[in-house]
């Protein structure tokens, strides 16, 4: 696939560190949007994470290094996937993420809605052992089929636990019955963000959280995962949300202790009335790069 130039890849950086061949971080936009069926837009949501990546600073300050030239980062152009049914998309995201996983690549895949994870999922899932899950969501998505459809972004979770079911949710704030019951029999561990605030699972939750994990773990971040005041402009922005330096000091605790394989963002419909959003979805990107590769 093409490799995006400066002024349309991730953080806007030239080939030098940008290009495939050299870079260790592969980005892959996939605007997929199938199924959505509250707000809509999620198909512009790589577009605009990398438009407003262009004003993130390359040095993060926390871990003192500028990763993007450390590591080199390349943004391919976006998947076509318009004309495939939901499950030939999936079919295609896999085969694609595959493709760089085999290369040696760390991949990052943006979305679109929730529903593609399940093919980075798998890929990640074929080529590293004893693979665990973490889910940073609102909702549990563990519903068989959701408006006629399984593969909906609302059964994604379902779909990754009839082949992996380490999952670990954190944030959860919406679920219905069925899903209950899902969780329960697939033994996934979930921490309730109401729970996570009412001090539930201690001020160490944190670790709570890490010690379910295994070695290798992938990431699949819903950015409604987020509280909506940090991060309004997703489909459906559930109150009572995790904040931001709770988060990111989950995600460092992940790093230092744990091998993150990848991860995908997913889930920012972009709109004029919230673009901080899209920044936000921008930095939230990168620290996780940071968090990646951090220093044990």
């Amino acid at each position: 696939m093409k490799e995006l130039g400066i002024k349309q890849n991730f953080l806007g950086i030239e080939k030098k560190y940008s290009n495939y061949k050299d870079s260790q971080i592969v980005v892959l936009p996939v605007p997929l949007e199938k199924t959505v069926s509250y707000g809509k837009g999620t198909s512009k949501g790589p577009e605009e994470i990398l438009k407003a990546s262009h004003y993130v600073e390359f040095y993060d300050e926390e871990q003192k290094r500028e990763l993007c030239f450390e590591k080199g980062i390349c943004t391919l152009e976006a998947m076509n996937l318009q004309k495939l049914s939901i499950e030939k998309a999936l079919q295609k995201i896999h085969k694609e993420v595959a493709k760089h996983i085999d290369e040696g690549k760390f991949v990052v895949t943006l979305g679109g809605e929730h529903s593609l994870s399940a093919a980075p999922i798998m890929a990640f899932h074929e080529r590293f052992p004893n693979l665990s899950i973490l889910q940073i969501d609102a909702h549990s998505d563990l519903r068989n089929s959701y408006e006629g459809s399984k593969y909906s972004h609302a059964c994604v979770m379902a779909r990754v636990a009839e082949f992996n079911s380490n999952i670990v949710q954190v944030g959860i704030r919406a679920q219905c019955i069925e899903e209950l019951e899902i969780k329960k029999n697939k033994g996934i561990k979930t921490f309730y963000a109401r729970e996570i605030k009412m001090g539930m699972y201690g001020e160490n939750w944190h670790e709570l959280v890490v010690n379910n994990l295994t070695e290798n773990v992938y990431i699949t971040f819903d950015v409604d995962g987020l509280d909506p005041s940090l991060l309004p402009a997703t489909g459906t922005p559930e109150p009572g949300g995790l904040f931001w330096d709770e988060t990111m000091n989950l995600l460092k605790a992940i790093g230092i202790e744990k091998n993150i394989v990848g991860f995908d963002v997913v889930e920012l419909a972009p709109t004029k009335y919230h673009p901080s959003s899209n920044f936000v979805a921008a930095k939230l990107v990168y620290k996780m790069l940071n968090y990646a590769f951090i220093d044990r």
